[in-house]
C-alpha cells in the first residue's frame, strides 16, 4: 500500500510539473540585469525581455540588481524557486571567472543554476589615446619594449575579461604592463581619453564610440577574425599572438527548471538575436551572436572554465 501511495504521489507531481510547464508563463516573469543600467548588459536584457514578452504574451520585466561584479543579481535568481519566473543575464564573469577566483562565492554555477542560452559576446579591444603617437600594433609593441616603466591599462575590474586579456597579451608579447582596475568600462575609457593611462583593454562595445569619434585609436582585438565594422583593426592572431577571447553573455535560471521551459527559452532567445535588425544593432556595438543548444552551451562553459583557470592562477587571482 505504501509503495502504491508513493507511486501515486510521484505520478501526481510529474503531472503537476508538466501542467505547470504547459501553462507557463501565467504571470509576469522577472529578468535580472546583473550590471549597471544603461550599459551593454542592460541593452541585452531588455532586448531578450521584449522578444519574450511578445512571443509568450506575458510581461518579462527587467530588474537591475548590480553589485559585487554582478554576483548579487545572480545569487537572487539562484536562490529563487525553479518555476520559470526568475532569470538573469549572466556572463563569463558570473559563470567562470568569479567561481574560480572566489571559493566563497554565494553560488555554484553548476549546482545552483540552469544555463539556458547564449545571447552575444564582445571581443576585447586594446585602444590608445589618439594623441599618443602610437598608430598601429607595431608602434605599440615598440613603445612597450622601450618604455622605462610598465604600460598602464584599464579594465572593468580585477578578474574581468579585459584584465585577463591584458595580462595574457603582455605575457605572450613580452612587455610589462600595470593593471588599473575600474568599477566599470566608462570611467576607464574616459581616463584613457584624458591621458591618465596608456591603453585600455575593454570590450569593443565599450570602446566603439570613442574609436569612431577619433579620440581613441584601436590597435588590436581578441576576436578570431576581423570585425565588419572595424575592418582596419587586426586580430591578435594576425599579429602572431595566440589569443582569442570574448566577454560573452547568457541567460540563466535557478537549478531544477523544467526542461520544457528551458527548451522554449533557448529556442526563443535564439530567434530574438537572429532577427536581421537585432543582428545589425549588435554588430554596430561590436557584439557577435552564436547559436547554441542547451547542451552546447554547457560544453562551452566547461571549456571556458578549463581555459581561464590557469590564467587566473598565474595572475595570482585565486583566493582562499
Amino acid at each position: 500500500m505504501k509503495r502504491l501511495c508513493a507511486a501515486a504521489v510521484t505520478s501526481a507531481l510529474i503531472l503537476c510539473s508538466t501542467a505547470a510547464a504547459d501553462e507557463w508563463p501565467s504571470r509576469p516573469v522577472r529578468m535580472v540585469n546583473t550590471f549597471a543600467a544603461g550599459g551593454t548588459a542592460d541593452t541585452l536584457t531588455r532586448l531578450v525581455a521584449d522578444h519574450l514578452s511578445t512571443t509568450f504574451k506575458q510581461q518579462f520585466f527587467v530588474e537591475t540588481r548590480a553589485g559585487a561584479g554582478g554576483s548579487i543579481g545572480v545569487q537572487s535568481v539562484a536562490s529563487s524557486p525553479p518555476d520559470g519566473y526568475n532569470f538573469a543575464l549572466t556572463n563569463i564573469t558570473h559563470l567562470v571567472l568569479l567561481p574560480i577566483s572566489n571559493p566563497k562565492l554565494g553560488y555554484d554555477p553548476h549546482r545552483d543554476l540552469t544555463n539556458i542560452a547564449y545571447v552575444a559576446g564582445a571581443p576585447i579591444m586594446l585602444s590608445v589615446n589618439a594623441a599618443s603617437g602610437v598608430h598601429n600594433y607595431k608602434d605599440f609593441i615598440a613603445h612597450g619594449y622601450k618604455a622605462a616603466n610598465p604600460l598602464t591599462y584599464s579594465s572593468s575590474g580585477v578578474g574581468s575579461s579585459g584584465h585577463l586579456v591584458g595580462e595574457s597579451f603582455a605575457q605572450k608579447a613580452g612587455i610589462k604592463v600595470e593593471h588599473v582596475p575600474y568599477k566599470g568600462a566608462s570611467q576607464g575609457i574616459m581616463d584613457l581619453v584624458a591621458g591618465h593611462i596608456f591603453f585600455s583593454a575593454q570590450t569593443v562595445s565599450s570602446s566603439a564610440a570613442q574609436v569612431r569619434a577619433g579620440t581613441l585609436k584601436a590597435i588590436v582585438h581578441s576576436h578570431a577574425s576581423r570585425l565588419p565594422d572595424f575592418p582596419d583593426v587586426p586580430t591578435f592572431k594576425e599579429m602572431g599572438i595566440d589569443l582569442v577571447a570574448t566577454t560573452w553573455f547568457t541567460i540563466s535560471g535557478p537549478a531544477g527548471l523544467p526542461n520544457d521551459i528551458v527548451q522554449k527559452m533557448n529556442r526563443e532567445i535564439i530567434r530574438a538575436v537572429s532577427k536581421p535588425e537585432v543582428q545589425q544593432r549588435l554588430r554596430h556595438d561590436g557584439m557577435i551572436t552564436e547559436v547554441m543548444s542547451v547542451e552546447q552551451l554547457k560544453h562551452y562553459i566547461d571549456t571556458e572554465t578549463a581555459r581561464w583557470k590557469p590564467v587566473l592562477e598565474q595572475a595570482g587571482l585565486i583566493g582562499n
